[in-house]
């Protein structure tokens, strides 16, 4: 490609975004969400949009808001800039070798470069990402209210909207007999027509889930996220193999395709969440899916909670991914009070409908990215709530 396809200047701003209402997790609550978003432009004037969110900040991984633009504007960035946006991967390998580790920050910068690349040959992401397999995908809602009555009505509704038939409940925060007590009463409320999945988000040892998964299955519950630890590959293995009526999925344990080759072999996960961000990008997503897909492990598109531009770019490479899954979470942008694109991706029949303009199909609004940008607003960075889980 000529010099028009270089990449010409890089821009990087944090964003502090509320909540419609307390996200409760196991490790503590949040109320608002602080994703950074990267801006790219190429010679050619063509621009791109990125983002990597964290759920908490710091409290899921290694990375936070503040680590992510640092390691952007002063490592990756120079490391990308002046060089060929055609060339992904060898990007990808500059990235590595200027910065290690830090998924979450490659996987922005290289989500606003696919974006530029696809706007400037007019086409939609996925077609550069192996094509489109799904038109739309399932879309779960995560009931992480803490509140029985107000979880059930707000299932209620998305049902009656033909918005939301899969359900996914935060727990670990409580004793475990309260979680099973708790959403034992959500699965009574809910009608056939509705699944529901709970996410452990590690808060349990093995036996503990040995104990009390079962209670949970006989509930109702179809699908069980991270039940133990990340580093606890036996337990995972041994609820995998052993428990009836639910499959286990693995999500802080499967980050790279390293991970997900010894997941394959340890037979220790019946499905793997899939999370643009903690892969380090859409590429390297694929390559995950891909050991999933070889190992007859099915997949389920995860959230960081992102705005509309990283859950559209998550659903370009969902949508390319074959192998049995179970629908994606990508609902971020309803949680948040507003959001920073003109339309959001409408959700028709219980599930996401994929875009299909060129880039990730969505229009961002930059009279948005001030209002919420943190820098203008001289807003502080996020402290987690953690007594109020």
């Amino acid at each position: 490609m000529s010099n028009e396809f270089t990449i010409e200047r890089i821009q990087v701003r944090i964003l502090d975004i509320p909540t419609i209402r307390p996200h409760k997790l196991s490790f503590g609550s949040i109320q608002r969400q602080s994703p950074v978003i990267v801006q790219l432009w190429l010679r050619n004037g063509a621009c791109g949009f990125g983002e990597a969110a964290t759920i908490g900040g710091p409290s899921w991984n290694e990375e936070s808001p503040e680590s992510i633009a640092h390691a952007i504007e002063h490592y990756l960035a120079p490391a990308v800039l002046e060089q060929k946006a055609s060339g992904i991967e060898h990007l990808l390998a500059r990235m590595d070798m200027a910065c290690k580790g830090n998924a979450f920050a490659k996987s922005a910068l290289e989500m606003a470069l696919i974006d530029a690349l696809a706007r400037t040959l007019n086409i939609p992401a996925w077609q550069l990402l192996g094509g489109k397999l799904h038109e739309s995908l399932p879309l779960a809602w995560t009931l992480a209210s803490g509140d029985v009555e107000r979880d059930l009505q707000e299932a209620q509704l998305r049902l009656e909207q033909g918005r939301h038939r899969i359900f996914k409940m935060k727990i670990g925060a409580r004793a475990p007999q309260d979680d099973v007590a708790h959403v034992s009463r959500i699965a009574r409320g809910l009608p056939d027509t509705a699944t529901l999945t709970v996410d452990v988000n590690q808060a349990w040892d093995g036996n503990t889930a040995r104990r009390y998964l079962p209670q949970l299955i006989e509930a109702g519950v179809t699908l069980i996220e991270q039940p133990v630890a990340k580093w606890n590959v036996p337990a995972l293995r041994q609820l995998t193999q052993e428990l009836k009526g639910a499959l286990i999925m693995a999500d802080e344990t499967v980050c790279t395709p390293q991970d997900a080759m010894m997941l394959a072999r340890e037979q220790a996960s019946h499905v793997f969440s899939l999370k643009v961000a903690k892969h380090g990008g859409l590429l390297r997503t694929r390559k995950v899916a891909a050991v999933a897909e070889a190992a007859d492990i099915g997949w389920y598109g995860g959230t960081m909670l992102e705005t509309s531009i990283g859950s559209a770019a998550s659903a370009h490479v969902f949508s390319t991914l074959p192998g049995a899954h179970h629908g994606c979470e990508l609902f971020g942008p309803q949680l948040l009070v507003d959001d920073i694109v003109e339309q959001q991706m409408p959700i028709r029949d219980f599930a996401l409908q994929l875009p299909d303009g060129p880039g990730y199909g969505l229009t961002v609004s930059l009279s948005q990215l001030d209002r919420f940008d943190r820098a203008l607003a001289g807003r502080q960075p996020l402290h987690v709530d953690l007594g109020k889980a």
